[in-house]
C-alpha cells in the first residue's frame, strides 16, 4: 500500500478562468431590479448595487417624481443602500437609469416574474 503514488486533488475552482477577467479595476458591476409581490395585488420594486459615489436619496426623488410613486432608500446589512418604489417599476427604472447615464444598459439585470 505504501508503493501507490496517491495524489489528493487540491481545491479546484471551475469558474476560475471565467472570473479572472472580471477582477480588478475592470470588473462589472450589475444594478439588479426586482420585484417583491406583497400581499393580493401589491408589489415592490428594488433597486440595489447603484455605486456609493451617487446620492440615493436624489436618484429616488427623481423616481418618485417621474414615475408617481412613493419610496424609500433601505440601509441593509449585506446587501448596502437599496432603492424600494412601490408597484411594478422594472422597466421605467432600468429606462431612467440608463437615459440619465448613471448605468449603462448591458450593466442591468432585470429580475422577478
Amino acid at each position: 500500500m505504501s508503493d501507490l503514488d496517491v495524489q489528493v486533488p487540491s481545491a479546484f475552482d471551475p469558474f476560475a478562468e471565467a472570473n479572472e477577467g472580471n477582477s480588478g479595476a475592470g470588473a462589472l458591476d450589475y444594478v439588479h431590479i426586482r420585484i417583491q409581490q406583497r400581499n393580493g395585488r401589491k408589489s415592490l420594486t428594488t433597486v440595489q448595487g447603484l455605486k456609493k459615489e451617487y446620492s440615493y436619496n436624489k436618484i429616488l426623488k427623481d423616481l418618485k417624481k417621474e414615475f408617481c410613486c412613493n419610496g424609500t432608500v433601505v440601509q441593509d446589512p449585506e446587501l448596502g443602500q437599496v432603492i424600494q418604489l412601490q408597484g411594478d417599476q422594472r422597466k421605467n427604472v432600468s429606462l431612467f437609469l440608463v437615459q440619465e447615464g448613471i448605468v449603462k444598459k448591458e450593466n442591468i439585470k432585470i429580475h422577478g416574474f
